[in-house]
Parts: C-alpha cells; structure tokens; sequence
C-alpha cells in the first residue's frame, strides 16, 4: 500500500487539475495576494481617488482632468494671488499639477495656439516631409497677414529655419501662414490637421481656426489643454526646443527681441512663448530647469506685459521654493516579490511601469506611503511588462499619484506535473 500512495497522490491531482480547469476555464482565479490593499478613504474633488490621481502616458506625458488633486491640497499653503483669468503651475518631472485657478475655463489663446502650429511643423521635419534648409516662395496670403509680423516679402525665397525662428522668436503671424502652406499645401487643411493633433494629445476643449491665433470665436483652449500640449512640445522635440530660447532674430535687417523677458533674467527660464490680443489678455506659458527640476507655469488673461511676466516668476519660485520631488520606484526598481503559480519559478518581481517620481510639499517627503494592489493571482505564463495590477503613492489619505503595476521579468509555465500540483495545492 505504502508503494502506491504517491501515485494515488498523484492521480488525485491531475483530477483536481482537471476539476479546476473545467471550473475556472481562465487564467486568474479571485485575487488572494494583494502586497497591500488599497484601501485608502476620502474622495478627491467629489471622485474617487483611484480615478483622478495624476498619472503619466506611455510618452511621459501627464493626463490630467478637473478631480485631479493639485499637490497645494495635501498641505495648509496658500497659493501667490495671481490676477489673471486663469493659471496652472506643474512640476515636469512628476507630472503632478502643483496649483491651478480656473484651469477648465475657456479662454483666447492668442499667440500661444503657434505651438500647436510649431508642433506639427516639428512633426513634419522629423518626418522628413520638410527641411530646414529647405527654401520656400513667399505667397501673398502670407505677406498680407496683419498682426506682429517678420517681414517676409511676397515671391522671394526664405528659408523654413527662418520661417520657425520668425514664428516662434517674433511671433510673427506672417511666417506662421507660409509654414502651414508649406506643411499642408493650404491654411483651411492645416488648421484641419491641428484639430486632429489637438483631439489625439486629449485636448478636448480646444478648437483651433487659425494657425497664428489673431482673434476668431471659433478659436478658444484652456490652461489644462495647454499645459498637455507645451509636455507635448518639450517630450516629443527636443531637436527644436532650443528655437524658444532664443532671445533675437533678424531678418530682412530688421532685429526682434523675443516677447518672453523672462529668458534674460537668469532665473533657469528656457521657453515657451507668449501670446496677446484684447480678447485673450497678456498671456505666457513659461517653463524653467533649476537643479535638474523642469517646472511650467502657466498664465493667461493677465492686464500688461509686466504683469504676465512677473506672476509667471512668482508661480515658478513659489514652486521651487516650496514644493520638492521624490522618486520612489525608479524605473525597473521591484517594488515587491509576491508569489505565482504553475510556474518554473516560484516568485515574479513587481514594478511600477514608469519611473514615479512624486511632488509633495517640503517637510512631508518622508510620509508618502506606497501602496500595491494585484488584480489577480498570479498565475504563468507571464511576460515581462504584463500589467498585473497598480501601485499608489498616498498621502494623509489621499492619493497624490498612481501607474500601472507590472512584471518586471518574464515566468514561463512549469511541466504538466508541476502545473498540476499547484493547481491541487490551489484547493486548499
């Protein structure tokens, strides 16, 4: 009798494997493993925690919406008084919005709609659709375009470098036409394209119904749209990111500063552009690196240049001086080593998809707490990047920022026996 008990065992499992397999027919079974349940109470801006935390895209871009918690109400700080119709501050590296005002209100972008511009002609030279030294033939649309101007001259040749510089350093309206002519063949099929572009970054309240953005009803964004679209400028093109610091260009003899004062202040300012009309205001979107820390400020609808100008460098200090990052997964990091079955190995190390770094208010950068949840047991095979879950970074009870969980290496599924016993262990 004592010969036959191990087969006996063994029989017993290969039934209750099959029993198993003909119950479950899946994969996962009810999760029973969770390295730390999230648990966490509260709500955020009247949603749930998990549904409005701040979280990075796959191109490192931040995706936010209007129950995102800003990082200033985790703390007891008060915001600098910025008098502006609207105004954002985010930390570039985190992806976390620090403050905001009026962030989902639509207003006039006003010279600020040439990034969506600058964007697509970026796009364009990367694509080889288009050259810098590729030299084009000034149409008469373009020359008469009025607004701040270039000064490019009707049938003559310039140059698409100069094109870009005249767009984005003088802000001229005039090179902004001839670039869209360039890129698209006409300026309607253009503005066309930077709807699309402006749908595929999430900018879901913006509307675009002219590449310079002179005033026109049907051309309306808001702080949040932009901010989505200046991660975009600064991620997806860094070859051409140099062109918004630049603080002159000349062309045709004619010398122009660019309209951004901050970039000679020596304050770590390195872009974007600014923009002004009577409908939309003094407006600035402004972005600074100071010790390895990109921030973007935001401001829109401001009173006088002076104006935009000094309340973007108060919102950038403000956000340097008192909100501070820390990286708590790095990117490959095991977050944790939890258990799976059927597999050749025993255990699969865990990982946040995307290198998370958290903003959080100076003094509490050691009260994050990371929190995992496994969506399922965690059965092979499984392959590296699997998302298996998703880990949150909560503080006082409220989360600041969440990522998918994942595996950080692959599993590959035991033999039929080894398979089996796991699954007859699984019934106990």
């Amino acid at each position: 009798m004592s010969r036959r008990l191990p087969l006996i065992v063994l029989l017993v499992a290969v039934a209750a494997g099959g029993a198993y397999l003909a119950v479950s027919g899946n994969k996962s079974a009810p999760a029973e493993q969770a390295a730390t349940q999230t648990n966490v109470s509260g709500t955020v801006g009247g949603a749930a925690a998990t549904s409005s935390a701040s979280s990075l895209n796959a191109a490192g871009i931040a995706v936010t919406n209007p129950n995102t918690p800003t990082v200033l109400s985790f703390s007891n700080g008060i915001a600098p008084t910025v008098d502006a119709k609207a105004w954002m501050v985010m930390d570039m590296e985190s992806g976390q919005i620090i403050a905001q005002h009026e962030a989902d209100t639509q207003v006039a972008p006003a010279s600020l709609t040439k990034l969506m511009t600058a964007s697509l002609v970026f796009s364009a030279l990367d694509d080889n659709r288009l050259r810098l030294e590729q030299e084009v033939t000034v149409s008469e649309r373009a020359w008469k375009t009025g607004g701040s101007r270039t000064f490019i001259e009707v049938n003559k040749q310039v140059s698409v470098a100069d094109l870009l510089q005249g767009m984005i350093v003088q802000s001229g309206n005039d090179a902004t036409i001839q670039l869209a002519e360039v890129v698209a063949g006409s300026v309607e099929v253009f503005v066309d394209q930077m709807n699309r572009e402006a749908q595929a970054f999430g900018m879901s309240n913006s509307r675009f119904a002219d590449p310079t953005g002179l005033p026109l009803p049907e051309t309306y964004t808001t702080v949040r749209d932009l901010s989505l679209l200046a991660q975009h400028i600064i991620r997806d093109h860094p070859k051409y990111y140099h062109y918004f610091s630049q603080q002159d260009f000349t062309f045709n003899k004619i010398t122009q500063k660019n309209r951004n004062g901050l970039l000679a202040r020596n304050i770590g300012v390195d872009g974007l552009k600014t923009g002004h009309t009577d409908d939309a205001g003094y407006c600035l979107i402004s972005t600074a690196v100071r010790d390895g820390r990109r921030v973007l400020s935001i401001v829109v609808g401001t009173k006088t240049v002076r104006e935009r100008e000094q309340y973007s460098q108060t919102l950038l200090d403000w956000g340097y001086q008192n909100f501070t990052n820390r990286v708590l997964a790095p990117a490959g990091q095991a977050l944790l080593t939890p258990r799976v079955y059927e597999g050749t190995v025993k255990t699969v190390e865990l990982g946040a998809q995307n290198g998370v770094a958290v903003t959080v208010p100076r003094g509490e950068e050691g009260n994050v707490q990371t929190l995992t949840q496994i969506n399922n047991k965690l059965v092979a095979p499984i392959a590296k990047g699997e998302v298996v879950g998703s880990v949150q970074f909560v503080l006082n009870g409220k989360i600041l920022k969440q990522d998918p969980l994942i595996a950080l290496n692959d599993v590959e599924p035991a033999g039929f026996f080894g398979r089996m016993w796991d699954k007859f262990l699984g019934l106990f």
